[in-house]
């Protein structure tokens, strides 16, 4: 789908960038660094009491760069970041020779990082050629207490506890670093043509698994096959799970990236071999003190980044859902500390499900987040049929946790006759202690109506105080004025600091009128902060996309691109710069943006409906690997026609037999695997086949 001839999956540049947070990252879910940084992180392994917990900071090996001298005559150098292979890459290219590295965070064998380093002689001479490296590598850390230990297989090993548990009496996580030792420099001899050098740094939480990881990289490297192998894998995840267009370049690019950085931060398929401790804003490149939440995991997981994921990879959204419910514990205490039922998952998250947000307030008041757990859990379960997590690995008590929370949470007012929320932060954090904020009540009513549906699915009674709470709680609506007011006392006019009320149209679909999400859009936009958090436009433009109002929804997306920085599409939070880089956050709401808003994908109880909307630039648009109900689905979209075909229909077990109906006329079409159907561009939906 090209629009010229430039790959929109690689970035290049000649110079980095001045600002080294907007350096590309490489990682794989379980290691994750920026480029030439002098640290990375390990999935899960946090240090510091409670508010002071941060990703642990552990010295990175493979933070060495190829450098020449200042004087250096002819000298072509270009940065790329491949999001094709997962690949950052520096080539220098002088008169007589080229010297290429590569970096990388291994994709499928997830405990190595490694670079490579390759000197190719250009011209016909038997002068050595030495490539200088600059190595600041130390091995200390301000957050673990590293111990030498004896060389293994050539490889330098360290290991060490972190200094301080997250709680009191917890766990501190082991971490064990093998890695090949790096020279000042390298030197292809005069007989030889070109020679590559490959140094691994091997992680985990064991000796005997960094062991082994770090042997299986020699052997791949014997075999001349450990970056072809992570490039394979990258590959593969590439062909299940693509989003792309004929249309403007820069759109493009932007999709690309976004798909490369939070694929970046999912477990591969399979075991993994390690528990996923989840996705923090900036991901696991960063999240030191300090420094983007300190790797805190929050709402922007479940409501901004797992759509997107769930609908390409079940398998590692059901991972992010493991996380919570290996948490729960600490969500239940949560909820008792502070007076009620259930459970109440904290604001920020890291190891144990205990409150992390360094400032109280958050954690008292920005309530929404559970709900945002519940609806993630919502959404899989729908999209999967997946009864199995509920039935026996935790899902059913948490569903009933969160759900006798919300019921504790409310009161009941006389004068209104109706359920009030009080003291809350809604997602527009300008404003706090207010009661009945629209999006917190309307989350709280889907989290009782999603328990009470999946309870009766698993044959389980229905507590009544589920359904009437559900039923009476008051989300604030003005019927004169036909919108809904963000919370009691809300005054139009005042202003807003992120997408808030708008997301009771999506993803809440919290029923409305058309007549009433358009006056929601149109009274927040003008008034929502505009160098606000990356995700809010992305909302706004599903909401106009929603009605059809495709250019104002185009208006909207555009606004994205200012939070996107150059050479390597790495996104920051606020568009003046400030706030978290690598904005995973931003990129899950710009991709829903797409994914949910172009094709007009809505995950409903029995169903993924679609109505397509997209501008005049966009001839084409081509989404590879949709998942429902076990079938894979690819769906090719213009403005007259849809095209879906079955990719994969496993026999084990069995994915169930699918339709696609449209709504006006009724049609109804089978699906069938390697076989695609063609219709015009309206509304519809693809549902289980009914038993005959």
């Amino acid at each position: 789908m090209a629009e010229g001839k430039e790959d929109p999956a690689v970035f290049s540049s000649t110079a980095l960038p001045s600002d080294p947070r907007l350096l590309a990252t490489v990682t794989n879910a379980y290691l994750g660094t920026r480029v030439y940084r002098d640290i990375f992180h390990v999935n899960g392994v946090y240090n510091g009491a409670v508010g002071d917990t941060h990703r642990a900071d552990i010295p990175s090996p493979v933070n060495v760069r190829m450098v020449t001298a200042p004087d250096t005559e002819n000298l072509a150098e270009i940065f790329t970041l491949n999001t094709r292979t997962g690949t950052f890459s520096h080539v220098l290219q002088l008169t007589d020779y080229t010297a290429t590295q590569q970096i990388y965070a291994h994709r499928s064998l997830v405990h190595l990082m490694a670079f490579s380093i390759t000197i190719r002689r250009l011209v016909h001479t038997t002068r050595p050629i030495t490539v200088q490296l600059q190595t600041p590598f130390v091995p200390k850390s301000q957050d673990l207490d590293l111990n030498r230990g004896p060389d293994f297989q050539g490889a330098h090993y360290i290991y060490g506890k972190t200094l301080v548990p997250e709680v009191e009496g917890g766990p501190r996580p082991m971490v064990h670093m093998l890695w090949t030792p790096v020279p000042q420099a390298l030197t292809l001899r005069g007989e030889e043509r070109e020679r590559s050098w490959e140094f691994l740094t091997a992680v985990a939480e064991s000796e005997e698994e960094a062991k082994r990881s770090y042997s299986d990289g020699l052997a791949f490297v014997a075999a001349g096959a450990l970056h072809s192998s992570h490039a394979h894998a990258w590959a593969a995840l590439w062909r299940d799970s693509c989003v792309d267009l004929d249309g403007p370049l820069p759109l493009r690019q932007a999709i690309y990236g976004c798909l490369y950085y939070l694929l970046s931060a999912v477990p591969p398929r399979g075991n993994p071999g390690f528990l996923f401790h989840g996705i923090s804003p900036g991901g696991l490149s960063n999240g030191t003190r300090g420094e983007d939440y300190w790797g805190h995991v929050f709402w922007d997981q479940d409501t901004w980044m797992f759509p997107n994921i769930l609908l390409f990879y079940p398998e590692a959204a059901r991972a992010i859902l493991e996380y919570r419910i290996r948490t729960l514990e600490g969500a239940l205490r949560n909820a008792q500390e502070q007076g009620y039922k259930g459970a109440k998952f904290p604001w920020e998250s890291a190891a144990t499900g205990r409150e992390v947000c360094p400032e109280e307030i958050y954690g008292a008041q920005e309530i929404h987040v559970t709900g945002d757990v519940l609806m993630a859990f919502e959404q899989y379960y729908r999209t999967t049929q997946d009864q199995k997590l509920f039935r026996e690995e935790g899902g059913w008590r948490l569903v009933d946790a969160v759900a006798r929370y919300w019921c504790s949470r409310m009161v009941w007012s006389e004068e209104e006759q109706c359920y009030h929320i009080k003291d809350v932060m809604p997602p527009d954090e300008y404003h706090y202690r207010v009661d009945n904020s629209a999006y917190t009540n309307a989350v709280a009513q889907r989290s009782l109506i999603f328990a009470a549906d999946l309870a009766r699915d698993v044959f389980i009674s229905v507590p009544e105080e589920w359904v009437d709470c559900a039923k009476k709680i008051k989300v604030p609506f003005d019927a004169e004025k036909k919108y809904h007011p963000e919370y009691d006392g809300y005054s139009p006019g005042e202003p807003v600091k992120q997408a808030d009320v708008v997301l009771l149209g999506f993803p809440l679909m919290h029923p409305m009128s058309s007549e009433v999400r358009r006056n929601d859009l149109e009274m927040y936009e003008p008034v929502t902060e505009l160098s606000g958090p990356a995700m809010t436009w992305s909302m706004f433009a599903v909401g106009w996309l929603e009605l059809k109002e495709v250019q104002r929804a185009q208006s909207q997306l555009r606004k994205c691109f200012s939070n996107i920085t150059e050479p390597f599409k790495i996104w920051v939070e606020n568009s003046d710069g400030s706030g978290a880089v690598n904005f995973l956050t931003g990129m899950g709401g710009f991709l829903q943006a797409v994914i949910f808003g172009y094709t007009g994908f809505r995950i409903t109880r029995s169903s993924l409906c679609f109505h397509p909307a997209f501008p005049d630039d966009i001839k084409e648009l081509s989404i590879t690997g949709i998942s429902y109900v076990g079938n894979k689905l690819k769906f090719t979209i213009t403005k007259e026609k849809m095209r879906i075909e079955v990719t994969e229909c496993p026999l084990d077990p069995p994915a169930s037999p699918l339709e696609a109906v449209l709504e006006e006329s009724g049609q109804r079409f089978p699906l069938h695997e390697g076989q695609s159907i063609s219709f015009p561009a309206v509304a519809g939906w693809i549902q289980r086949l009914p038993a005959e």
